[in-house]
Protein backbone atom coordinates (compact mmCIF):
# COMPACT_ATOMS: atom_id res chain seq x y z
CA UNK A 1 0.00 0.00 0.00
CA UNK A 2 2.99 2.58 0.61
CA UNK A 3 3.82 2.82 -2.77
CA UNK A 4 0.12 3.24 -4.31
CA UNK A 5 -0.21 5.82 -1.41
CA UNK A 6 2.88 7.70 -2.82
CA UNK A 7 1.52 7.45 -6.26
CA UNK A 8 -1.56 8.98 -4.90
CA UNK A 9 -0.30 11.59 -3.19
CA UNK A 10 1.79 12.63 -5.82
CA UNK A 11 -1.45 13.62 -7.78
CA UNK A 12 -2.57 15.38 -4.53
CA UNK A 13 0.55 17.56 -4.96
CA UNK A 14 -0.20 18.32 -8.69
CA UNK A 15 -3.57 19.85 -7.42
CA UNK A 16 -1.84 21.39 -4.10
CA UNK A 17 0.04 23.38 -6.72
CA UNK A 18 -2.85 24.21 -8.58
CA UNK A 19 -4.21 26.10 -5.64
CA UNK A 20 -1.14 27.63 -4.89
CA UNK A 21 -0.90 28.56 -8.64
CA UNK A 22 -4.40 30.73 -7.71
CA UNK A 23 -3.01 32.36 -4.69
CA UNK A 24 -4.98 29.93 -2.35
CA UNK A 25 -2.94 27.54 0.16
CA UNK A 26 -1.82 24.84 -1.61
CA UNK A 27 -3.31 21.96 -0.24
CA UNK A 28 -5.17 19.12 -2.55
CA UNK A 29 -7.20 15.94 -1.91
CA UNK A 30 -8.23 12.81 -4.58
CA UNK A 31 -10.88 10.79 -3.02
CA UNK A 32 -10.58 7.13 -4.61
CA UNK A 33 -12.38 3.88 -4.49
CA UNK A 34 -10.89 0.55 -5.73
CA UNK A 35 -7.77 2.72 -7.45
CA UNK A 36 -10.58 4.70 -9.16
CA UNK A 37 -10.87 8.54 -8.72
CA UNK A 38 -14.09 9.82 -7.55
CA UNK A 39 -13.32 12.99 -6.82
CA UNK A 40 -10.54 15.64 -6.43
CA UNK A 41 -10.68 19.33 -5.40
CA UNK A 42 -7.93 21.48 -4.11
CA UNK A 43 -8.20 24.50 -1.81
CA UNK A 44 -10.32 27.78 -2.68
CA UNK A 45 -11.76 29.28 -0.33
CA UNK A 46 -10.16 32.78 -0.64
CA UNK A 47 -11.39 32.93 -4.31
CA UNK A 48 -15.07 31.55 -3.74
CA UNK A 49 -15.32 33.48 -0.52
CA UNK A 50 -16.20 29.97 1.08
CA UNK A 51 -14.76 28.79 4.30
CA UNK A 52 -15.54 25.47 3.39
CA UNK A 53 -14.04 25.42 -0.02
CA UNK A 54 -11.09 23.16 1.57
CA UNK A 55 -9.40 20.72 -0.68
CA UNK A 56 -11.27 17.92 1.71
CA UNK A 57 -14.36 19.50 1.39
CA UNK A 58 -13.98 19.77 -2.46
CA UNK A 59 -13.08 16.27 -3.06
CA UNK A 60 -16.11 14.77 -1.22
CA UNK A 61 -18.53 16.56 -2.97
CA UNK A 62 -17.22 15.76 -6.80
CA UNK A 63 -17.32 11.80 -5.72
CA UNK A 64 -20.91 12.30 -3.74
CA UNK A 65 -22.11 13.72 -6.69
CA UNK A 66 -20.82 11.11 -9.37
CA UNK A 67 -22.28 8.62 -7.08
CA UNK A 68 -25.42 10.28 -6.21
CA UNK A 69 -24.99 9.56 -2.55
CA UNK A 70 -23.47 11.35 0.56
CA UNK A 71 -22.14 8.50 2.17
CA UNK A 72 -18.88 6.95 0.31
CA UNK A 73 -18.03 4.06 2.42
CA UNK A 74 -15.09 2.02 1.47
CA UNK A 75 -13.59 5.49 0.07
CA UNK A 76 -10.09 6.46 1.00
CA UNK A 77 -9.40 9.96 1.23
CA UNK A 78 -5.68 11.01 0.42
CA UNK A 79 -4.85 14.75 0.88
CA UNK A 80 -1.44 16.80 1.02
CA UNK A 81 -1.68 18.23 4.60
CA UNK A 82 -3.61 16.94 7.58
CA UNK A 83 -7.27 17.67 8.16
CA UNK A 84 -8.64 20.13 10.15
CA UNK A 85 -11.67 19.20 12.36
CA UNK A 86 -14.16 20.86 9.70
CA UNK A 87 -12.82 18.50 7.15
CA UNK A 88 -12.49 15.36 9.20
CA UNK A 89 -16.50 15.64 10.78
CA UNK A 90 -17.22 16.19 6.94
CA UNK A 91 -15.08 12.62 6.17
CA UNK A 92 -16.56 11.23 8.92
CA UNK A 93 -20.61 12.07 7.96
CA UNK A 94 -19.65 10.61 4.73
CA UNK A 95 -18.03 7.62 6.42
CA UNK A 96 -14.76 7.54 4.48
CA UNK A 97 -12.54 4.26 5.29
CA UNK A 98 -9.51 5.53 5.03
CA UNK A 99 -7.36 8.77 5.44
CA UNK A 100 -3.93 9.01 3.84
CA UNK A 101 -2.07 12.80 4.84
CA UNK A 102 1.11 13.83 3.90
CA UNK A 103 1.88 16.96 6.32
CA UNK A 104 0.93 17.37 9.85
CA UNK A 105 -0.44 20.45 10.94
CA UNK A 106 0.77 21.46 14.19
CA UNK A 107 -2.01 24.64 14.84
CA UNK A 108 -5.20 22.58 13.47
CA UNK A 109 -4.32 18.96 12.90
CA UNK A 110 -7.21 16.92 13.40
CA UNK A 111 -5.62 13.81 13.16
CA UNK A 112 -3.74 13.23 15.79
CA UNK A 113 -1.63 16.55 15.42
CA UNK A 114 -3.92 18.70 17.48
CA UNK A 115 -6.96 16.79 18.27
CA UNK A 116 -7.76 12.94 17.20
CA UNK A 117 -11.49 12.81 15.65
CA UNK A 118 -11.06 9.91 14.12
CA UNK A 119 -9.86 8.02 17.51
CA UNK A 120 -12.36 9.95 19.52
CA UNK A 121 -14.21 7.02 21.08
CA UNK A 122 -17.09 8.73 21.90
CA UNK A 123 -17.90 9.57 17.99
CA UNK A 124 -19.83 6.92 16.11
CA UNK A 125 -17.51 6.87 12.46
CA UNK A 126 -13.72 6.00 12.78
CA UNK A 127 -11.63 5.87 9.75
CA UNK A 128 -8.16 4.52 9.44
CA UNK A 129 -5.42 7.23 9.02
CA UNK A 130 -2.12 6.63 7.74
CA UNK A 131 -0.02 10.14 8.10
CA UNK A 132 3.50 11.08 6.95
CA UNK A 133 3.58 10.26 3.06
CA UNK A 134 5.43 12.45 1.25
CA UNK A 135 5.61 14.61 4.12
CA UNK A 136 8.70 16.24 3.19
CA UNK A 137 7.78 17.21 -0.63
CA UNK A 138 3.91 18.24 1.53
CA UNK A 139 5.60 20.59 3.61
CA UNK A 140 8.07 21.51 1.73
CA UNK A 141 4.76 23.06 -1.05
CA UNK A 142 3.34 24.63 1.99
CA UNK A 143 6.97 26.79 3.68
CA UNK A 144 7.30 27.47 -0.15
CA UNK A 145 3.75 29.35 -0.53
CA UNK A 146 4.16 31.14 3.02
CA UNK A 147 7.84 32.07 2.74
CA UNK A 148 7.03 33.78 -0.90
CA UNK A 149 3.63 34.88 0.86
CA UNK A 150 6.04 37.14 3.36
CA UNK A 151 8.32 38.02 1.05
CA UNK A 152 5.95 39.28 -1.05
CA UNK A 153 4.66 41.11 1.88
CA UNK A 154 7.93 42.80 2.82
CA UNK A 155 8.14 43.89 -0.64
CA UNK A 156 4.74 45.73 -0.87
CA UNK A 157 5.85 47.81 2.61
CA UNK A 158 8.69 48.95 0.71
CA UNK A 159 6.57 50.33 -2.42
CA UNK A 160 4.00 52.07 -0.25
CA UNK A 161 3.60 55.47 -1.81
CA UNK A 162 4.57 58.91 0.31
CA UNK A 163 7.76 59.63 2.54
CA UNK A 164 7.77 57.05 5.82
CA UNK A 165 5.58 57.94 8.79
CA UNK A 166 7.36 58.47 12.16
CA UNK A 167 6.29 58.16 15.41
CA UNK A 168 4.88 60.83 17.27
CA UNK A 169 7.11 62.30 19.69
CA UNK A 170 6.60 61.11 23.47
CA UNK A 171 5.22 63.67 26.21
CA UNK A 172 7.54 65.00 28.37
Amino acid sequence: MPDEDERWMREALVLARQAADAGEVPVGALVLQAGRVLGRGYNRPIGSHDPTAHAEVQALREAANLLGNYRLPGCTLVVTLEPCAMCAGAMQHARIARVVFGARDAKTGACGSVVDLFGEPRLNHHATVTGGVLAEECGRLLSSFFSAKREAARAAIGRLPGPPVEAPDAPA
